[in-house]
């Protein structure tokens, strides 16, 4: 009798497991979604990779891979994703993308998206608050891990060492313990070539410059680059940069460069060489709308955000220093205007409950400073007006010492007489 229940029961629990429906998961586990992440969809990832059928809105999807990976998300990317695997479909999985910037900045210290195989880089975390409640992870495919986290308390700021191991691409975010707070995500790309076409590690905004890189592993004497955008060349140059001054949806694409070099610091006879780049893809996203600084004064400041939502309703305001892009500082002060107080770099944004508006402009401050020869000039001018004073009122004094008044005074005796003798002296000197 026990062994017929005992049967009974797992097959109960084979039809349950056989019958389970997929389910969608979000990767990272981010509780919010913010432009410009890369995020990926992963349908029944203890399943395995099973061919899979994606549902946009209730519209099928090209794609038969378990995990779909959503690059630069903005609010295009909303709706729902449902997946299907063996006539089974997942329940829903809503995409929200939040258009405004998480709340600490996560980027590279050097260098842009792309790696060689076995290379490393720091990115520095910026954050408003306390660092020591902050730590940062990475996503390599479907897999997380946590990282160490460097911090620096003298100079106010925190690093982690990015590599990817054996991954192709990994995205890195820290995250505020105990909070929603987080950082933006980083994703790093891995190439095995020799020559490698580097854009920026962080989302191309539209309207704004976007320089994409022509970098040879080992460091040699580039001689030129030759850049191409969907396999048509569109500009060689001898400097290894090709620069998108305003970019546009228009600018969109998979980029490439095949660059001529030679070792020249090993080697003065080093031999030419040349290689192609993996192409690259560029994507260019609105962004979260843009804080506008505006100098009122010689030393005042107004902040402004028009096309910010309702929910951004104070003020944000940062200096920093001339030497150091890593050392912004939050001011305490949350008014629309400030007065500039200190040389350096100030910028605004404003605070919008969830997340932030994008960066305002930098207005660079320098406290007025009298050059050197006018100083000098000024110290001169009061030491010749010091020694011309004194003159006069040596001079003076000497006069009127001498007057008829004073010594007509009586009962001074042989004082009188020497005095008499002394003016008499001095008047025959002048």
């Amino acid at each position: 009798m026990r062994s017929l229940l005992t049967l009974s029961v797992l097959l109960a629990l084979i039809r349950g497991n056989k019958g389970q429906n997929p389910t969608v998961t979000l990767l990272p586990k981010f509780s919010q979604v913010y432009v410009g992440d890369d995020v990926t969809l992963v349908c029944n990832h203890k399943g395995g990779n099973k061919p899979t059928t994606w549902f946009i809105n209730g519209s099928p999807q090209s794609m038969q891979s378990y995990s779909v990976l959503l690059t630069a998300v903005t609010p295009t990317n909303n709706g729902e994703y449902k997946c299907e695997q063996g006539g089974l479909k997942s329940e829903p999985y809503n995409l929200t993308v939040l258009e405004l910037e998480p709340h600490a900045q996560l980027s590279p210290s050097i260098g842009g998206a792309v790696m060689t195989k076995g290379e490393g880089r720091n990115l520095v975390l910026q954050v408003d608050d306390d660092l020591k409640d902050w730590a940062c992870f990475v996503l390599r495919g479907v897999s997380g891990f946590a990282l160490g986290v460097h911090v620096y308390e003298k100079t106010k700021r925190a690093s982690i060492f990015a590599e990817l191991k054996e991954a192709e691409r990994a995205t890195f975010w820290c995250k505020k313990k105990g909070t929603a707070l987080r950082s933006n995500a980083v994703t790093l790309k891995k190439t095995e070539l020799m020559v490698m076409l580097d854009p920026p590690a962080v989302p191309a905004l539209q309207g704004e410059p976007v320089a994409l890189r022509c970098v040879v592993w080992g460091g040699p004497k580039l001689e030129n680059a030759t850049f191409y955008k969907d396999t048509t060349k569109i500009k060689s140059s001898s400097e290894g940069t090709y620069v998108i001054t305003n970019a546009t949806q228009n600018d969109n694409g998979k980029y490439s460069c095949h660059a001529t070099y030679r070792y020249s610091h090993i080697s003065a006879q080093a031999a030419k060489r040349e290689g192609d780049s993996d192409a690259q893809e560029l994507k260019v996203i609105g962004g979260p709308p843009a804080a506008a600084l505006i100098s009122k004064s010689h030393k005042s400041l107004w902040c402004s955000c028009l096309s910010c939502p309702v929910s951004c309703t104070s003020y944000l305001w940062y200096h920093t220093l001339f030497n150091d892009p890593y050392a912004r500082r939050r001011l305490s002060e949350n008014d629309q205007t400030i007065t500039m107080k200190k040389e350096g770099l100030y910028s605004c944004r404003m605070d919008c409950g969830k997340g932030f508006s994008r960066f305002s402009n930098v207005y660079n401050y320098k406290a007025d400073h009298m050059p050197e020869f006018e100083v000098l000039l000024y110290i001169l001018v009061g030491l010749a007006a010091l020694i011309i004073l004194t003159v006069l009122t040596v001079w003076m004094l000497k006069r009127r010492t001498c007057g008829g008044n004073t010594l007509q005074a009586t009962g001074w005796g042989k004082d009188k007489e020497m005095l008499m003798s002394v003016c008499f002296e001095q008047r025959e000197n002048l």
